[in-house]
């Protein structure tokens, strides 16, 4: 199946490593393993500590496990989306953890792997799985979705202008055949947008795979509903790093880390709180951090990536 390296570049590794603030003991886990290139460099530093690792991702979990073979028992991989990751832990009979790590993008491997169909520059069927077990694909949203709520999709999640005549020329293609391949897709993209609208440098067909797959594989939806678990399972003093590659999950991740750092609902002319919701913590940079120009230069998937770090209260 596909290229067996899954070579995993990671992205922003010290200032993760940094961020994590790892100590020999403690136990920490990786939300997102994909190659394990955070994961090898985080269990290096460990003593009695140990390293939960997740993925969702068959081919992930095989890597994974080979890379972090020399760890023994200091690492245990578990296939499962991070929203489990509180019954996942329970199950380790963990309830805190020193520090989290969710890396969201997209691995390498996957967008090299043409036959997942994450990539427009390919063709392949219309998949994007993250978790191959699943039995909706990207190819049952095109085909299976109205026209609204294509264009719903589109327009949340891709934030493409023109979602409208994007989804009304999927809806009018499929009424002839279904749409099954990434490039009839592109081909319908390419259509739909008036040739001096196109972003320089951008392939058009961008933003709809990137709302498609995100509707596919609920990643705004997980990222909302699980962050504030995240920092409930943090011990005082715990980390939790969050790496996003667009706006739509730095805006969400910013959004919850503010929120738990000030919880108070009390009109701001209240001379004291009397809400009683108290501060989890502090969101550590008010900006979020961003990969160096020489590493951009070194690995350009990691152009987008934006790092935010939660420490839990003592």
């Amino acid at each position: 199946m596909g290229n067996s390296d899954f070579e995993h570049i990671p992205v922003m590794l010290e200032e993760v490593l940094e961020g994590l603030k790892i100590k020999g003991d403690g136990i920490y886990v990786d939300a997102t393993v994909g190659g394990a290139g955070h994961s090898s460099e985080i269990a290096k530093r460990l003593t009695t500590g140990r390293l939960i690792c997740l993925d969702q991702d068959n081919e992930a979990i095989a890597a994974a496990g080979k890379r972090l073979e020399v760890y023994g028992t200091r690492c245990k991989i578990i296939k499962s989306n991070y929203e489990n990751i509180e019954s996942v832990l329970n199950g380790e009979g963990i309830t805190g953890v020193s520090g989290i790590l969710a890396d969201l993008g997209v691995s390498s491997h996957q967008l090299d792997t043409v036959e997942r169909g994450f990539s427009y520059s390919a063709d392949a069927p219309l998949d994007m799985r993250m978790d191959t077990d699943s039995a909706q694909t990207a190819a049952d949203i095109i085909n299976g979705y109205s026209e609204k709520e294509l264009i719903r999709v589109l327009r949340d999640y891709g934030e493409e202008r023109f979602a409208p005549n994007i989804a009304r020329n999927i809806v009018k293609r499929r009424e002839e055949a279904p749409i099954t391949t990434t490039f009839e897709l592109n081909d319908i993209i390419s259509a739909s947008i008036p040739m001096k609208f196109r972003e320089k440098g951008s392939h058009p067909s961008k933003r709809t795979f990137q709302a498609i797959r995100i509707e596919l594989n609920r990643e705004l939806e997980v990222l909302e509903g699980t962050l504030d678990t995240m920092i409930d399972l943090l011990e005082p003093g715990g980390r939790l790093c969050i790496i996003t590659f667009h706006s739509l999950e730095d805006r969400i991740v910013k959004t919850v880390f503010n929120k738990a750092q000030n919880p108070c609902i009390c009109p701001p002319n209240f001379p004291k709180c009397v809400c009683g919701r108290v501060s989890k913590g502090k969101h550590i940079s008010r900006k979020a951090i961003l990969p160096t120009e020489e590493e951009i230069a070194r690995n350009k998937r990691s152009k987008s990536a934006k790092l935010r770090i939660f420490e839990k209260a003592n």
